[in-house]
């Protein structure tokens, strides 16, 4: 398995975010992540790119544990991030918020690093935009600079945190698109979403998470059918 996750546990006072968590991620596989508000989701996030310490348990990456490495560490060993609030450098243009990504996310020379954001702009629709500052940007080109920036660190597993939120439906269909050239890559995906339509559209497998706890997983339509996740997720009586 890329990611390995066992017995993860993480408390903030008597909020049980993460409770004896078991979760894997093989290689070139997409993986969704649902849940109610609360439910702990980004604070998953946080404990694997390593901003926050977990309370026990052990998380392990390409075979390595990587439970008490420093974010700097987990990136360099393959692991990429996105935020819920996309968090540019906003008084950098595009291009320079890539480069920051490749020069210090994979230790390239700025030769090659200028080399390989080129290709990821194009890829993401971004070329145009390579000398606009990040900060004028709308909220789909922010998105996308979100991911363009994980992938100038070139990941082995990208963590997708709400990258759908606030979209129209046209431009979700576009970043659907966007996710899955991404994923034809052979880029692994851990995917964080409430747009639940655009993981149906993308990943192999659904978990969902309810106060730190795993209480469904497998066929992303199975999933969705559950009585029990319905009710906690969706509110639905079943």
């Amino acid at each position: 398995m890329l990611l390995d996750i066992a017995a993860l546990s993480k408390s903030f006072g008597s909020i049980v975010a993460a409770d004896n968590l078991d979760l894997v991620v093989a290689a070139n596989e997409a993986v969704g992540i649902i849940g109610p508000n609360g439910a702990g989701k980004t604070t998953l996030f946080n404990l694997i790119a390593g901003t926050l310490a977990p309370g026990g348990g052990t998380i392990r990456f390409g075979g390595c544990d990587i439970t008490r490495a420093a974010p700097q560490t987990r990136c360099h060993s393959g692991i990429g991030r996105t935020h819920q609030i996309p968090q540019p450098f906003e008084k950098l243009t595009v291009f320079e918020n890539l480069l920051v990504g490749a020069v210090h996310g994979r230790s390239m020379s700025e030769r090659e690093a200028a080399r390989s954001c080129g290709e990821i702009l194009e890829r993401l629709g971004l070329l145009r935009h390579a000398n606009s500052l990040a900060g004028s940007l709308t909220l789909l080109q922010r998105k996308r600079l979100e991911m363009a920036r994980a992938l100038a660190t070139a990941p082995k597993l990208l963590l997708l945190d709400e990258i759908a939120g606030g979209l129209t439906e046209g431009e979700c269909a576009e970043l659907i698109a966007t996710i899955r050239d991404i994923r034809n890559t052979g880029v692994a995906m851990l995917w964080i979403e409430h747009v639940v339509h655009a993981l149906l559209a993308v990943v192999d497998r659904l978990i969902v998470l309810n106060f730190g706890r795993k209480i469904a997983e497998g066929a992303p339509r199975e999933v969705i059918r559950s009585p029990e996740v319905r009710q906690i997720y969706i509110g639905i009586e079943a």
